[in-house]
């Protein structure tokens, strides 16, 4: 599958991918999709692409003009395929990519507020789950109005039991399901 930017102004850029089997790049197909959905709302905003693999989701969202995209990725794979996909683009000014565990650094004290959660671990292993989990926990990690984003095969999906967070959404495409979570009404 070949990666690619489709909008803004790194659009039509192709991207790296991560070698070997270890990441599931986002479809182009999904991609469009969910930045649809989140249409202007992009400008301006500050995300967090947790599982980062290649960097796609950020990348697409600092092109459309996110102000800020932290990526974080546990392996070093990936991480150097951000850095070659964020330098490539041109985003070095606006993105900071770290090496950390997501679940540590969910848990840590936040040191920064997102609009957007970006959440697409390696499939059938309940992480997804257990990042929300720490997300609602620790919820100063996301500002007031945010949504945290799952990006998941199907047959993974189950209702999570959260105090802080409440899933208002869920889109199908193909092989993929995105599920959209927002800080509940107090």
């Amino acid at each position: 599958m070949s990666l690619r930017v489709i909008a803004g102004k790194a659009k039509g850029r192709k991207l790296k991918a991560v070698p070997g089997d270890t990441t599931r790049p986002i479809t182009d197909r999904t991609k469009e999709a969910l930045f649809n959905i989140l249409a202007t709302d992009v400008v301006n905003a500050n995300w967090w692409d947790l599982f980062g693999g290649t960097g796609a989701v950020g990348i697409e969202a600092l092109s459309r003009g996110a102000a800020f995209v932290r990526f974080s990725d546990l392996h070093r794979a990936p991480i150097e395929t951000m850095k070659f996909n964020v330098g490539h683009c041109g985003f070095q000014s606006q993105a900071e990519i770290r090496r950390a565990d997501a679940f540590s650094y969910l848990s840590a004290a936040p040191d920064k507020r997102f609009e957007y959660i970006y959440i697409a671990p390696p499939q059938y292993q309940g992480m997804w789950e257990k990042a929300l989990e720490l997300l609602d926990e620790n919820i100063g990690w996301l500002s007031d109005d945010g949504w945290a984003i799952a990006q998941i095969d199907p047959k993974e999906y189950k209702e999570l039991k959260l105090e802080n967070l409440e899933e208002f959404d869920n889109r199908k495409y193909g092989t993929t399901l995105l599920v959209f979570y927002q800080r509940k009404e107090k």
